[in-house]
């Protein structure tokens, strides 16, 4: 294959990403603003960019993956930033978990300049990535989606597909992961209430994710919460409370009431000022045996 793409952004998720599309032959142009991480990636092929448009050619398509709506806008205004360089034709697949009001920004913003803004976040840890096993909401201009779907093909097993509106995607991926971290939440108490009363968190853990809840998200965090082993890191407590902020945001601006997301958003708040923002987010499940005097 000889297409050419871009990709900007060489995190736990972005840098496997970017490794198996140069494993299924793509040319990989990359950036990312910590220089050092791109080196395995030049290594195995890829051309390394200083700035974000050097990433990116006329017409082409170019990928990021960012941790937040300021890591995008940083990379995609401005002089040195992506959208300048893209010209007419161009194709901006962003993957990154930022707020729907930044996907409406950039859509608006990509249009203005005839190139397509396709969201694509994705739902999967780093090793899902690595496996080519992520999940994929989509949402963007029919030719845009057409025109990347080989591309998510390559990066998940499957995806999703939510209209023209790319802010939708975008209103999809902060419900899951509001959804799992509820779930972790549910699961840190439940477990909790089971060993104050003398019962092994590995039992209820065995029984509830081979019945109610036998499911990849209770299996999986359930499982960490379950033995209180956290490691590996695949996704922090700062960016979950980063994404559960985006569901508040989100909520109020149509007005839709999240209790329960406010409560999520204190427990990540209590993590990150207990010194485990660089934890995994399913240690916000200590926060419930710090309450419950166990640690």
């Amino acid at each position: 294959m000889s297409e050419t793409i871009g990709f900007i952004g060489l995190g736990n998720m972005g840098r496997p990403m970017a490794i198996n599309l140069l494993k299924a032959g793509y040319n990989l142009q990359v950036y990312n603003r910590d220089e050092s991480k791109t080196q395995d990636l030049v290594e195995a092929g890829a051309r390394r960019g200083a700035r974000p448009r050097d990433v990116v050619n006329h017409g082409s398509i170019v990928i990021t993956m960012l941790a937040n709506d300021e890591a995008l806008e940083a990379v995609t205004l401005g002089n040195d930033g992506l959208l300048a360089h893209l010209g007419p034709g161009g194709i901006h697949l962003s993957m990154s978990t930022v707020s729907p009001a930044m996907a409406r920004k950039m859509q608006q913003l990509h249009e203005q300049q005839d190139c397509a803004y396709v969201a694509a976040p994705v739902f999967g840890r780093p090793e899902a990535a690595a496996a080519r096993q992520l999940w994929i909401a989509v949402a963007g201009k029919p030719e845009g989606k057409q025109r990347v779907r080989r591309i998510l093909d390559t990066l998940g097993q499957g995806q999703f597909d939510f209209g023209e509106e790319a802010a939708n995607a975008n209103v999809v991926k902060i419900s899951g992961n509001f959804m799992l971290a509820a779930a972790m939440e549910a699961m840190g108490e439940a477990f909790t209430l089971g060993e104050k009363n003398g019962i092994e968190r590995s039992k209820m853990y065995e029984l509830f994710t081979q019945t109610l809840f036998a499911c990849p998200a209770y299996q999986s965090y359930g499982k960490r919460i379950a033995e209180k082993n956290f490691e590996p890191v695949g996704f922090t407590m700062q960016l979950a409370l980063k994404d559960v902020n985006l569901v508040l945001d989100a909520a109020k601006e149509v007005q839709s009431p999240m209790p329960f997301a406010s409560h999520l958003s204190n427990r990540l708040l209590s993590g990150l000022a207990r010194g485990r923002a660089d934890r995994d987010w399913s240690e916000l499940s200590r926060g419930i045996l710090d309450d419950a005097g166990i640690e």
